[in-house]
C-alpha cells in the first residue's frame, strides 16, 4: 500500500473525505500512478495533485479512477458533488492575507479598548461617589447601578458542546449505539458528529477504547480503528469506511 503524505491542514473536510476514498480505492486495486494514468488517460502529475489535496479532481477523473479499480462511480460522484461545492465556497471565500503586524496590532488593540473600559468604570464611579456626597443619597440606593456597569461586560455564556451517549442493541445481526445508523459513511481524523459519536461507542463495546465518547475523531480514536482493523483482518490504515463499519457492526 503506498505511504502517503499528509492531507492539508486548511482542506475541507469534505474535500479530504473525497481523496481518502480515492486513495484507499487506488490501494486496494493495487495500482501505481504509472498503472493509473495508463488506465485512466490522466496524466501521473495530475493524479499526484489530485491525490495530494492540491487539486481537486474533475468529475470524469472520479469516473474513471472508479472503473480502474472495479469499483462503480455513482457513489464518488456523489461525494465528489459535495467536495466540488466546498472547493468553490474556499475559493470565492479565501482566508484574510496575514501579515506580520496583524497579531501585534490586534493585540495592542484589545489592549487600547481594555483600558478605555477601566478608565469609563473608575470615572462612573467617581462621578457615582462625588453624587452620594453632594445630595445625600444613600449609597444602598445607588449599589445596583453601580454593580450593573461591570457585569455589562462579561461574555456571554457559549453553548454548551453535543453530548453523546451509548444505547446498544443487536438488531438484524448487527449492533447500533443509538446514534447513527449508517453503514459506509468514511470518517477520518479531524471530522466530529454522530457517526464519529457511534463509531466511538462501537469501538468500545469491540474492546478498543477511543477515549471519552464525544463525537470527534482525534487521535485515540484513530488508534481504536487501528486495532480494529488489524484483529479484523482489514487494511489498517485508521479510516472507518464500508469494511470498517462492518466490522464493528457485527
Amino acid at each position: 500500500m503506498s505511504r502517503w503524505k499528509a492531507l492539508p491542514a486548511e482542506l475541507d473536510p469534505r474535500v479530504r473525505q473525497l481523496v481518502v476514498r480515492l486513495r484507499r480505492l487506488k490501494d486496494h486495486a493495487g495500482l501505481s500512478m504509472r498503472q493509473l494514468a495508463a488506465r485512466t488517460g490522466y496524466s501521473e502529475k495530475s493524479w499526484e495533485r489530485y491525490l495530494g489535496g492540491r487539486t481537486l479532481p474533475p468529475r470524469e477523473a472520479v469516473t474513471e479512477l472508479a472503473r480502474a479499480c472495479g469499483e462503480h462511480p455513482t457513489r464518488l460522484l456523489a461525494l465528489h458533488e459535495v467536495a466540488a461545492e466546498a472547493w468553490r465556497t474556499a475559493r470565492e471565500n479565501p482566508p484574510p492575507p496575514h501579515t506580520p503586524d496583524s497579531a501585534p496590532g490586534r493585540r495592542a488593540l484589545r489592549i487600547a479598548l481594555l483600558a478605555g473600559s477601566v478608565t469609563l468604570v473608575l470615572a462612573v464611579c467617581a462621578a457615582v461617589l462625588l453624587a452620594i456626597r453632594l445630595t445625600g443619597t444613600d449609597t444602598d440606593e445607588v449599589s445596583p447601578a453601580k454593580a450593573s456597569a461591570p457585569a455589562s461586560a462579561s461574555p456571554p455564556a457559549s453553548p454548551s458542546a453535543p453530548t453523546y451517549t451509548c444505547r446498544l442493541q443487536r438488531t438484524g445481526g448487527h449492533w447500533y449505539a443509538g446514534n447513527s445508523r449508517t453503514q459506509d459513511a468514511v470518517l477520518v481524523d479531524g471530522l466530529a458528529g454522530p457517526e464519529v459519536a457511534e463509531a466511538q461507542c462501537l469501538l468500545r463495546r469491540a474492546g478498543f477504547s477511543p477515549g471519552v465518547i464525544d463525537g470527534i475523531f482525534g487521535p485515540r480514536t484513530e488508534a481504536a480503528v487501528r486495532q480494529l482493523q488489524a484483529r479484523a483482518a482489514l487494511v489498517v490504515d485508521g479510516i472507518i469506511g464500508p469494511h470498517t463499519w462492518e466490522a464493528l457492526r457485527r
